[in-house]
């Protein structure tokens, strides 16, 4: 990031078209061969940053926070509309790390600004066990959601570090996308059991994860991972109460991370075919014992061009990446070999 330059805070968007604390948008287009945006704007604790755009109207944009993280009680709103024939990477510097809370931090809700839209679906309760021993209700609710749009011929390439809940964290995240039939979309979502150098192996209090793809407004795709503490679980407990609570890192082992990689569109037709091929060649061989990491390959239709999901689970973050680089080769035709060298750096 050596020629990154400061987000704009002030775009030209109409009168009245505040940014509210928490919120960004990013809007890009292509004009004469190369992405340019038009907009690129975000507040506390939203950070966004873009080294200068190059040829092929690929454009690269750093989705960060301050403090290196978020806490319980941040709310973050993202826009993003990709127009045009261009391309949007996504990436991130390290995990996307959330706290339980922090002391003396200010949190993105502290300023007056509009509420989670209604049609934003509540965690769940129920579902499976975590170790955390704090009840849910004392760890505030970090939020994130993400709307985006991506024009017939465009593409967006969402590529960022896992999710890394700390100790008693709670964390919800919906992601939706509207794409044309000829829109692409490569998008990578991941999560890891936590800090290991600390000793924490799933221990946070509760983490969900809503992707939506929706194609000409008809839901195409729809992944949802729900990963909750004990304390979500006292109903089916009376309803059951001899049955023994699992820890998440007894369900979750011998795994540390997980990713789910979900890739639609006429730009990734080679990539989803080459994973076709690769599949064929893994599902030959028969292991008897977990290895150091496992993939699936799934399509989403009859035709690749309907699109396909990637799952991807390994006993060290390391190793996922270094999965993912390596079926998802053909990525750097795409987005480029330097982009494509950084997005799993």
């Amino acid at each position: 990031m050596d020629h990154a330059v400061q987000p704009n805070l002030n775009p030209s968007h109409p009168p009245g078209r505040e940014l509210h604390s928490g919120s960004g948008r990013i809007v890009v287009s292509s004009h004469a061969s190369k992405a340019v945006f038009s907009e690129l704007a975000a507040t506390y604790p939203l950070k966004l940053l873009s080294p200068r755009t190059g040829p092929g109207g690929v454009a690269v944009v750093y989705v960060l926070s301050y403090g290196g993280g978020l806490v319980g009680g941040d709310e973050v709103i993202l826009t993003v509309e990709v127009k045009g024939l261009a391309r949007l990477v996504m990436l991130s510097q390290g995990s996307t790390k959330v706290f339980k809370m922090r002391t003396g931090d200010r949190l993105s809700t502290s300023l007056k600004r509009p509420q989670v839209p209604a049609s934003t679906p509540e965690i769940p309760t129920g579902g499976v066990a975590s170790s955390s021993s704090v009840p849910v209700s004392t760890a505030p609710l970090t939020t994130q959601v993400m709307e985006y749009s991506v024009e017939g011929g465009a593409g967006l390439y969402l590529l960022p570090e896992p999710v890394t809940c700390f100790r008693d964290a709670a964390y919800k995240q919906i992601q939706r996308f509207h794409l044309k039939r000829t829109s692409s979309l490569v998008l990578l979502d991941s999560i890891t059991s936590g800090r290991q150098a600390c000793g924490e192996d799933w221990d946070f209090a509760k983490y969900y994860s809503l992707n939506e793809v929706w194609v000409e407004e008809k839901l195409v795709a729809k992944d949802v991972m729900l990963l909750a503490g004990p304390e979500t679980q006292e109903g089916s407990n009376r309803t059951h109460p001899r049955i023994p609570k699992r820890q998440l890192r007894d369900q979750l082992a011998p795994y540390s991370c997980y990713a789910m990689v979900l890739l639609f569109g006429p730009q990734v037709l080679d990539i989803v075919q080459d994973l076709q091929a690769q599949y064929k060649e893994e599902i030959v061989f028969q292991r008897k014992k977990p290895t150091d990491s496992i993939w699936s390959l799934s399509l989403l239709g009859e035709s690749p061009l309907d699109g396909a999901i990637v799952r991807v689970a390994a006993k060290e973050t390391e190793v996922v990446r270094s999965c993912l680089k390596s079926i998802l080769r053909q990525l750097d035709k795409t987005i480029g070999v330097d982009t494509y060298q950084r997005a799993f750096a």
